[in-house]
């Protein structure tokens, strides 16, 4: 059979000889085709190498995006199989995705995690010889992890505040004495001094230590407990520069917080404890290899991140509703005992700690509570009347959320491209935002009016934490000042104190609110580790209060009441978060009188947003290209089989392996997963026997005295000779590499019984399944590898393999580009609609 293929502007004379191809460039165009399966033949290409056993995100080379025709001279042989003499055939798309991923501002290889349970005989032996002892071991175990991650989420928490609260108040009442003695050009040189060294401090530990501790880490914990697994993202390194890095970023006065940092900081406690001990310091334990497996691991990264968002909000019911709604892709009640528990802890011994500080040890941190913006009023009414107002709020902030994001993403995508270039280039970005928000902050209150203190009392007009005196004269006070030079933490909590509701300017509020929404947005793009979560808390609250302030007697809504709502609002329409933010807005404020409005400003403004883009982490997500599955399937899946994904040709294992035949296999493929099959003598037909592990191949080929001279079966006492131990999950970037062992000529030709190490039980699905059925069951299992089996038994005993990158939109578009107008569409507001209502709206306001 003769193929001529086109592509490229080169022709390809491909000649099939029974089972073998070869192909010479004539002319102009094209390449192999990958539709139908070959499984009927053998390919050998003289200039390309072997492909990868499926398109995986684990394996060796990414795929081409190419569309190919091919003209098909057939015998008759070839028209039965082919039933054509003209095909469009497509090759495998681009992994955009499945690849390699932004990690904090590095590009990294990534993996996907694996939640099987891994069933051999080692497996069988070693739950055998368990006890009710070591059952009763890892009970108290887990509940013990739970009581120190507490503790120390906790800890960590409130030496964050603290170290901000000092370093931050430090400079700002020395900015304040200096503009009390009249010297103003030295008051800016020193603020923007030392908010520039406070964030280059924080961008270079950064860049050169872990960048992996860049952001707010949220992205990468949602992804790993999607099955995401990238290196270094919770590493001690990480988290020791996690917790400075945002210390010193959060006091820089850049528009960041530091909750989202707190997300990743206990995930990374957390999941040191789920390490089982380090073998590098001999510093492991029997009882804690328990812990060695991504099922525990993802469990205590859910029980940490709550943890981290009940520590910096002080929210433990919140906390445990955030990593139930935003973060985590499985649950189940156990997982919610435990979180609640964690969270407890935490709220526990914040209070102890924050207790400390009444008696004044903790320098400029003050007495503090456990509440953090308390406005308990029971004289806080609403009326019917007053919803419209709360309506309009929602609508507003839905809008402003959605156009937030959309901004973000833009200026993310410059700074990417800058970041690229190396970390001097990352040093002066971050300079160059730090300089223009210093200047900025310095000079937009001398457009303010003085404004004399509402308070008899002037401690209470000029103390630390309300408001400042900037260049006004004694017993007058700057209203955008007292936002400008607070921490985020003083702002807030001035915005939403009730009762002031001729404390602020519309002027302040608007040029607040504008300079707060922007700088937002450029702070979040410097390689340093802060959050998203106080900015947008900020930005709402200062929103909230320009509208409370425009409304006037429209509404009897108190100014801080729709401060809070408009926190709210802001929240919902950027993070698209609905029972965690309402629970954590009554925690922070402690008010419950606020409960119906906060319910219904989240729903209309994550309503409104939604029908214009998609929630800020699952789009940083996609930018930092981190594969995240999603829980539903998009409708084109239902319209494709898992046959139509799987490509070949497919590497597999016999049950008694020769080690040179492996040697081979994992030196040039970079799969983590191969199908054994038994042929005769070892059953009378192919039959897939399970499924075997890269990292236990290993394992295995480390111990030579297992080797077996000739190809038979190995002894049952031979399995002895390995632990259970040595099979267990290493932590995240730890690996063995086939190329750190060395093997004589004379160990190649020897044996392996891979029989007692196989998975007998993998999860397997028949080639004519859709793709849509098969990523239900990918998902809610938690799996790395999926075996495709074919439909007749006259076959090979195994088609493919599916896996995380088989299920990418990227992927099965690339391979079926025709299958684009299928995808699913939200109901989403398109640019040319917009444009066109606003024409409108423009020509009827000019009508008037």
């Amino acid at each position: 059979m003769i193929l001529y293929i086109k592509r490229m502007n080169q022709v390809y004379c491909i000649i099939i000889f029974h089972e073998h191809l070869n192909y010479q460039p004539i002319n102009d165009s094209f390449i192999r085709p990958t539709h139908p399966p070959f499984q009927l033949f053998s390919f050998s290409f003289c200039s390309s190498s072997s492909s990868s056993s499926s398109s995986s995100m684990d394996s060796a080379s990414p795929h081409e995006d190419s569309v190919e025709e091919v003209f098909v001279h057939t015998s008759s042989l070839t028209e039965q199989l082919l039933q054509q003499n003209s095909i469009l055939l497509r090759r495998s798309g681009p992994n955009n995705t499945s690849q390699v991923a932004i990690i904090g501002s590095n590009a990294c290889p990534i993996e996907s995690l694996d939640y099987e349970l891994i069933e051999n005989d080692l497996f069988s032996q070693n739950w055998r010889s368990r006890g009710k002892a070591h059952k009763y071991k890892y009970v108290i175990l887990k509940w013990t992890f739970c009581l120190l991650i507490g503790f120390l989420v906790a800890a960590i928490g409130f030496f964050n505040n603290l170290a901000v609260e000092n370093i931050a108040g430090f400079k700002l009442v020395s900015v304040s004495n200096l503009m009390d003695s009249e010297r103003y050009w030295a008051a800016l040189c020193f603020f923007a001094g030392s908010n520039l060294v406070l964030v280059l401090f924080a961008s270079a530990i950064t860049s050169f230590i872990s960048p992996a501790a860049g952001g707010s880490g949220i992205p990468e914990v949602k992804a790993y407990l999607n099955g995401v697994d990238a290196p270094n993202i919770f590493s001690i390194k990480t988290l020791i520069v996690k917790i400075l890095g945002s210390i010193t970023a959060v006091s820089s006065s850049l528009h960041v917080g530091k909750a989202g940092s707190m997300v990743h900081i206990g995930a990374c406690v957390a999941y040191i404890f789920g390490q089982g001990g380090s073998r590098k310091y001999q510093l492991t334990c029997d009882w804690l290899r328990y812990f060695k497996n991504d099922r525990d691991r993802r469990d205590l990264v859910t029980i940490g991140a709550g943890a981290g968002i009940a520590a910096a909000f002080r929210a433990p019911v919140g906390g445990l509703l955030f990593a139930l709604e935003s973060l985590s892709s499985w649950w189940r009640s156990a997982l919610i005992w435990r979180t609640f528990f964690t969270t407890a802890v935490v709220a526990v011994v914040l209070r102890l700690l924050i207790g400390i500080c009444n008696n004044g040890k903790c320098g400029l941190f003050g007495k503090g509570g456990l509440i953090m913006y308390d406005v308990t009023n029971d004289t806080l009414t609403y009326h019917l009347a007053d919803l419209p107002p709360v309506i309009l709020l929602g609508i507003t902030g839905g809008i402003l959320g959605s156009l937030y994001n959309f901004l973000m993403l833009k200026v993310l995508r410059v700074y990417s491209f800058i970041n690229e270039k190396g970390r001097v280039h990352k040093l002066i970005l971050a300079s160059i935002i730090s300089i223009l928000i210093s200047v900025t902050y310095y000079i937009l209150p001398w457009i303010a009016s003085c404004r004399p203190c509402q308070s008899t009392s002037d401690s209470t007009c000029a103390s630390t934490n309300r408001f400042r005196q900037f260049q006004c004269p004694k017993n007058y006070y700057n209203d955008l000042a007292s936002l400008f030079f607070n921490t985020n933490d003083d702002a807030i909590r001035n915005l939403f104190s009730t009762g002031t509701n001729d404390f602020y300017h519309p002027l302040s509020m608007f040029l607040f609110f504008i300079s707060s929404y922007i700088f937002g947005i450029l702070s979040y793009g410097v390689v340093a580790p802060f959050g998203l979560f106080v900015p947008i808390i900020l930005t709402g609250a200062t929103y909230g209060r320009l509208v409370a302030i425009l409304l006037g007697s429209h509404s009897t809504l108190d100014h801080g009441l729709v401060a809070i709502l408009g926190s709210s609002s802001f929240l919902g329409g950027t993070m698209r978060i609905t029972v965690s933010v309402c629970v954590i807005i009554l925690e922070l404020t402690n008010n419950l009188l606020l409960l119906p409005l906060v319910m219904l400003v989240l729903l209309i403004s994550k309503t409104v947003a939604d029908s214009f883009n998609g929630n800020i982490y699952d789009m940083i997500s996609q930018l930092k290209g981190l594969p995240y599955l999603e829980g539903h399937a998009e409708p084109y899946m239902r319209q494709l089989t898992v046959s139509d994904v799987v490509s070949g040709p497919l590497r597999v294992c016999n049950g008694v392996e020769k080690v040179g035949n492996i040697v081979h296999m994992l030196k040039t493929t970079g799969h983590h997963a191969f199908p054994v099959i038994n042929e005769p003598p070892f059953s009378p037909c192919p039959v897939l026997y399970g499924l075997i592990l890269r990292s236990h191949l290993l394992v295995v080929l480390k111990k030579k005295e297992y080797y077996l001279q000739n190809c038979e079966l190995s002894e049952k006492n031979n399995v002895l000779r390995f632990k259970a131990g040595e099979f267990d999950k290493r932590g995240s970037g730890k690996s063995d590499s086939i190329d750190d062992l060395e093997f004589s000529n004379e160990e190649m030709e020897m044996f392996v019984d891979l029989h007692p190490f196989t998975n007998t039980s993998p999860y397997t699905v028949v080639e004519t399944m859709s793709l849509a059925k098969a990523l239900i069951l990918f998902r809610e299992v938690g799996l790395r590898h999926l075996l495709v089996v074919p439909k007749s038994s006259d076959r090979a005993p195994v088609v493919g393999i599916l896996t995380r990158h088989d299920f990418m939109p990227e992927h099965i578009l690339g391979l079926h580009p025709f299958l684009v107008r299928s995808k699913w569409k939200r109901l989403r507001w398109r640019k040319s609609t917009v444009t066109k209502y606003f024409r409108s709206f423009v020509v009827w306001l000019a009508t008037q």
